[in-house]
Parts: structure tokens; sequence; C-alpha cells
């Protein structure tokens, strides 16, 4: 079967991704799920282990959205030990995860580019294509947001998608 393209609305926007509303946000995480400076101590115990570039699911608890997926991204030692496709794997993993869910939107973290060091400019353009690419396949996905924790990560994902300035990036 073939997918039709995808009608999901991508937009970069400055915010804090646990106040998001979308049904699921992305909790950039470590292998072994464990407590750092992530969503919730409860959710990573409840949602197990995950090696570099797969995702888990789990509920939303007290957060605005119903499910965090959490992604574990790999650490920047380069760019020549594979970073780019782990990297690429957390993002199709978390769009598969969210269409078996059902979600209809979903926000996006900058994920690796914080203590794991992977350099912002690179990470946004492998999550901006990946996620182009990835959704056709993640059919109940209509909304994707990049959530950027600054006024610069903002600009670097709009310069990404490809939209204007300033207001909403949309494609």
């Amino acid at each position: 079967m073939v997918a039709e393209p995808s009608t999901a609305l991508l937009v970069a926007v400055l915010g804090d991704i646990t106040q998001e509303s979308t049904d699921a946000i992305v909790n950039a995480a470590n292998p072994a799920l464990a407590p750092g400076g992530g969503v919730c101590g409860a959710i990573h115990r409840a949602a197990g282990g995950c090696p570099t570039g797969e995702a888990r699911i789990t509920p939303g608890f007290r957060l605005p959205a119903r499910y965090v997926i959490h992604a574990v991204g790999p650490v920047y030692v380069g760019g020549g030990a594979g970073e780019a496709t782990h990297l690429a794997s957390c993002y199709r993993r978390a769009l598969e995860l969210a269409d078996e869910h059902a979600i209809r939107s979903i926000a996006f973290p900058a994920i690796s580019t914080g203590i794991f060091g992977y350099p912002l400019e690179e990470a946004a353009g492998i999550a901006v294509e990946t996620v182009r690419t990835a959704l056709p396949t993640a059919l109940s996905v209509r909304e994707v947001r990049f959530v950027c924790f600054s006024q610069g990560d903002l600009e670097v994902y709009r310069r990404r998608l490809g939209a204007p300035a300033s207001g909403r990036a949309g494609v």
C-alpha cells in the first residue's frame, strides 16, 4: 500500500515542552531512562530501559500531553560513530509510536543537542529531514512541533523548515 502524502503541519515554537498541549511530547532521554534533567522520575522508571536510537512511550501523568515518548539520542563524538543514523532513528521511532497510539500532535525537543553535545545546526537538519520523510507512514500525525528552548534554536529550526524569521513556521 502506498501512503498518501503527508498533510501534517510542521512548526517551530519557542517554549517549555512540558507545557505543550499536544497529544504527546518527546523526552530526550538517556539509555537507562533514568531521572535527570527530564520530565519526571516516575515516568522514567515506568518506561524501563531503551537503547540509543530507539523510543518508548508512557502516559503523560500530570502533564498536559496524554503521552511522553522517551527517545534516546546519541552522544556526539565527532560525527563518525553513526550518530546521524541513531539520531534519525529516534525521530522515526517516535513517529512510529505516535502512529501506533493514534496520536495526532507531537512535540519534539532538539534531541541530543544538550549535554549529549550534538551540534544544533546539524541535529536540526536531521530532525526536520527525518520527520518530513517519515510522516507519510505516520498517518495519524497531523501536527509536529519542534519546541525550542532559546530564540537562537528557534531561528535554526525555522530556517531548516524554510519558514519566515518571525511568526509560526509551517510547511
